[in-house]
């Protein structure tokens, strides 16, 4: 068993269950044995793989999204460039690479990352150098900002709501009887007392008893704080994850292990827990910050209109047999609707008086 659940088993012990929301945070961010802090979760040795790793194509794209919403808005110089939870620092360096094809737009851009792992940080300075690192989305300077984040909400903490015949009762964390200090096992609890329905969005509130409703307020926290960023000083983002376009029950928490599905409850710390991301609370709250959203799209769809196929032609006509067979493999898993097609959606919010971007 896990130091981090002795820890966390210590805790209830001490002060009774603990919400999912304050489980998921520690399982991946606490400070000394929080997943995040203490290995580099990606590739085929870790536990995931994400959309940058898949292809150069992925963050060449996004690159080029970004020079294209930065010449929309009259090429602010300086701006910053940002990504929250960037991984290696493989979809910057990508982006950086196809920014070379834009004048002005690197001597413009003041690269920063938003990044709580000491060992993802260590690999992100490895590619990118020239990046100024953050612990928060509010350190970042005052200047323009064009932001990206892949794969950064579906790690932020969740709150979970049943729906039993004394309203929505929060889910929490308990050890399971019979569990010892040296292993304890954790089970899912409902607390006592029900919330007051006000705290779901209006869709989950007729649901179906024992349904369960699902909320982020760390994550709409962000965009919304994105967003009033954005209106206020110019620029755009590009929010890219798995979830749902519209809010609705459902139990979305999941945790993966060396690629495999694995008990949310089973040695916090060692595996990586996500849920969906409510692409309309996303939305709502951008709207609320006084940014204009756009989407959510499919990913596939996204990178089709960015152009994917034809930058993969390219990238083919200079291919040996094997690399141009990898590069369609690339193509149909960022693209094609039964791999991450689908599955992922795109969120585009700019200033209000930015025109459409590119993609949607």
């Amino acid at each position: 068993m896990t130091a981090l659940a002795r820890h966390i088993a210590r805790m209830i012990e001490a002060a009774g269950p603990i919400p999912i929301s304050h489980y998921m945070a520690l399982a991946l961010g606490h400070p000394e044995h929080g997943y995040y802090m203490t290995r580099d979760p990606l590739g085929a040795r870790g536990d995931f793989t994400t959309a940058p790793e898949v292809s150069q194509m992925f963050g060449e794209l996004v690159g080029l999204w970004i020079a294209d919403a930065w010449i929309a808005q009259g090429r602010p110089s300086p701006f910053i460039l940002a990504e929250l939870g960037p991984g290696r620092g493989t979809l910057m360096a990508d982006a950086l690479r196809a920014l070379r094809a834009v004048p002005g737009v690197l001597d413009a851009a003041r690269v920063h990352f938003v990044e709580t792992s000491p060992v993802l940080r260590a690999a992100q300075a490895r590619l990118v150098p020239r990046a100024t690192w953050h612990e928060r989305f509010d350190q970042l300077p005052p200047d323009p900002l064009f932001l990206v984040a892949n794969e950064f909400f579906d790690a932020l903490p969740i709150a979970q709501y049943v729906k039993t015949e004394r309203g929505w009762c929060e889910r929490h964390v308990a050890l399971a009887d019979g569990t010892t200090e040296e292993n304890p096992r954790f089970v899912p609890v409902l607390a006592p007392v029900a919330t007051p329905a006000t705290v779901l969005p209006p869709a989950m509130r007729n649901a179906d008893l024992g349904s369960i409703g699902e909320i982020s307020p760390a994550s709409t926290g962000i965009a919304e704080a994105i967003a009033r960023r954005i209106a206020g000083l110019g620029g755009a983002a590009l929010i890219i994850d798995y979830g749902h376009p519209k809010s609705a029950a459902g139990d979305t928490l999941q945790a993966l292990k060396a690629h495999q599905y694995v008990d949310v409850f089973d040695t916090p710390g060692e595996a990586d827990i996500t849920a969906h991301v409510d692409f309309e609370a996303l939305a709502d709250a951008a709207m609320r910050g006084g940014a204009k959203p756009y989407g959510p799209v499919e990913q596939g769809a996204f990178l089709r209109a960015l152009g994917i196929e034809a930058r993969s032609h390219a990238l083919k006509a200079r291919a040996t047999p094997a690399q141009a067979e990898a590069i369609d493999s690339a193509l149909a898993r960022l693209t094609a609707a039964d791999q991450m097609g689908s599955l992922f959606k795109v969120l585009g919010l700019t200033a209000p008086s930015a025109p459409v971007p590119a993609g949607f």
